[in-house]
C-alpha cells in the first residue's frame, strides 16, 4: 500500500510517502515570510501549499497514480472520535469556511480530498487534533463557563503509546499508558485501555521552552486587569514568551543546557523546574487509573534531553517503567493509522456537520 502523508506547520509543509509501514521518502517544505504574507486566513494557502507538494513529488519523480491513499493531518475541527475519518465535502467546508480556530493543519484536508479526487482514491485525517475521549467526569473544570477541553498532541502520543506497547509485547488496547510531549508546549495525557480518558493540556500544568503553563490564577486575574497588558499581549505572555523564554530569554534547551555546563545556577533551577513540574504532571495523572500504570512514554523533542529525561525519571520511576521516545513521529502516525484502516484493522468514521 502506497499512502501520502501530509502535515502542514505554521512556516512549513511536511510530507512522506510510505509502502506499507517502511518510509519511502520525507520532505520539509519551508515556506518563507515573505511567501506566506499574502494569506489573510490558513485556508487561503492552499493553492500555494498545494502547488508545493506536487512540485517536490515532481523533483523525487514519484509518480502519485500509484498511491491508494492520501492522508492529512486533521485540523481544527469539532470535538471528533480518536482515530481515522475519511475526508468529504462536509469536512472540507467546515475547515474551509467555519474552523473551529485558525490553525495550519486546516489546508492538509483540503488538499488531501482534492488530490485524492483527481486520483480516485480515499483520502483520509487520522487522531485530529480535537479528537476528545474525555470521560465526563474529566470535562469538569470547577467553573461550569469553562469546561476543559481535549487539546494536546494526540497524534504523537497515540503513536508513541502503541510504539511502547509493541515494544513490551502487549495490545495498546489492554495497557494503561502516561505519554507526555515536550516541545515548544509540554502536555501529558493518560491512556486507559485504548482511550485518551484525560490530559493536562499545555495551559493547566508544566511549563514549556515558550508557554507559561498553569499559573496562580489569582495573580494572573489581577495582572490581567492592572493595566499593563491587553489582550493580545496576555495571551504572548503565556503562549510565546512564558517558560524559558520568560525565566532565560530562548526556547532552545540547547541553549540553556549550554548555560547550566557553564555553571550558571539560575539556568539550572529554572530547566530543572520544568522536570519538576512534568513529574508532577504524571503523577496527577497516574491516580485517573488508581495507580495502574504499566508505563510512562517521555516524546517530542525535548526527549532528546539526556538531563531532562533524568530528572523527569528520577521523580516518576516510582509509578512506572519509564519509556523514551524522542522526536516527534507525525508523519509515521497518519500513515500507519492509515494503513490499518485500508488493511481493514480499524473503520473510519465519518464526519458529520452537526
Amino acid at each position: 500500500m502506497q499512502i501520502l502523508a501530509i502535515n502542514p506547520g505554521s512556516t512549513s509543509t511536511k510530507i512522506a510517502v510510505y509502502e506499507d509501514e517502511k518510509e519511502q521518502f520525507k520532505i520539509n517544505i519551508d515556506h518563507s515570510a515573505a511567501e506566506l504574507a499574502p494569506y489573510a486566513k490558513v485556508a487561503d494557502q492552499y493553492d500555494m501549499r498545494k502547488s508545493a507538494v506536487l512540485n517536490v513529488l515532481r523533483e523525487k519523480n514519484f509518480d502519485i497514480t500509484t498511491l491508494d491513499a492520501i492522508v492529512a493531518r486533521g485540523g481544527a475541527l469539532p470535538p471528533l472520535k480518536g482515530g481515522a475519518y475519511r475526508i468529504n465535502e462536509a469536512m472540507t467546508k467546515r475547515l474551509r469556511f467555519n474552523p473551529a480556530a485558525e490553525h495550519a493543519s486546516n489546508v492538509a484536508a483540503l488538499i488531501a480530498y482534492d488530490l485524492a479526487g483527481e486520483l480516485g482514491i480515499p483520502s483520509y485525517i487520522y487522531d485530529a487534533i480535537s479528537a476528545d475521549e474525555l470521560t465526563d467526569i474529566a470535562r469538569l473544570s470547577g467553573m461550569p463557563e469553562l469546561p476543559r477541553a481535549s487539546l494536546c498532541h494526540v497524534l504523537n502520543m497515540r503513536a508513541v503509546a502503541r510504539k511502547t506497547a509493541e515494544k513490551l509485547q502487549k495490545r495498546y488496547e489492554e495497557m494503561n499508558l502516561i505519554v507526555v510531549h515536550l516541545g515548544g508546549g509540554i502536555t501529558a495525557s493518560i491512556h486507559q485501555q485504548g482511550r485518551m480518558v484525560d490530559l493536562v493540556s499545555d495551559d493547566e500544568g508544566p511549563f514549556s521552552p515558550e508557554r507559561a503553563g498553569g499559573v496562580p490564577c489569582r495573580d494572573f486575574l489581577d495582572l490581567c486587569y492592572a493595566g499593563k497588558y491587553d489582550h493580545g499581549a496576555m495571551r504572548k505572555q503565556l503562549r510565546g514568551r512564558g517558560g524559558l523564554v520568560g525565566y532565560l530569554g530562548t526556547s532552545s534547551a540547547i541553549e540553556v543546557e549550554a548555560k547550566i555546563a557553564a555553571g550558571d545556577e539560575t539556568a539550572r533551577l529554572v530547566y530543572e523546574a520544568m522536570a519538576y513540574q512534568v513529574a508532577k504532571a504524571i503523577g496527577s495523572l497516574a491516580t485517573v487509573v488508581k495507580g495502574q500504570v504499566d508505563a510512562i512514554v517521555l516524546t517530542g523533542g525535548i526527549a532528546y534531553s539526556a538531563m531532562q529525561m533524568a530528572w523527569i525519571a528520577d521523580r516518576v520511576s516510582f509509578i512506572a517503567p519509564v519509556e523514551i521516545v524522542p522526536g516527534e513521529n507525525e508523519l509515521e502516525s497518519l500513515a500507519l493509522g492509515t494503513l490499518r484502516v485500508l488493511r481493514g484493522e480499524e473503520a473510519a468514521h465519518e464526519y458529520r456537520d452537526n
